[in-house]
């Protein structure tokens, strides 16, 4: 074996792959204007949602979006829905009176047990 050497590329420095009949996804440039009057482009997907506001990768400053024109774009979101929490969801099905009363009956039952511990039950 130590007459036979192995010959080839180096590893990791070079891919075999080419970009030879590879099709890119469609995208879209957004321009995102700081406070302090920097812009900045983020790429997405041209089926993407764009957000409103977009952190900058350099300054770490909020930026706002701006169309084509230059002036802040005002996004719709009349048609967004808020997301529910576990809280919201409990208050739909009970009055906060009754989570009250099922919390405190609950930290009852847990302190009664404190002191029993239960091993091989």
């Amino acid at each position: 074996m130590a007459d036979r050497s192995l010959r080839g590329m180096r590893l990791g420095t070079q891919s075999l792959q080419s970009e030879v009949g590879v099709e890119f996804s469609p995208r879209q440039k957004s321009v995102y204007r700081a406070a302090d009057g920097t812009e900045f482009e983020v790429v997405f997907a041209a089926d993407a949602e764009v957000p409103q506001q977009w952190e900058s990768p350099k300054t770490g400053q909020e930026g706002i979006l701006v169309g084509s024109d230059g002036e802040p774009v005002i996004l719709d979101t009349a048609d967004v829905k808020v997301p529910r929490s576990h809280w919201d969801m409990l208050l739909e099905r009970r009055t906060r009176a009754e989570l009250e009363e099922l919390l405190q009956e609950r930290l009852d039952y847990l302190r009664s047990r404190r002191g029993q511990e239960k091993i091989g039950a």
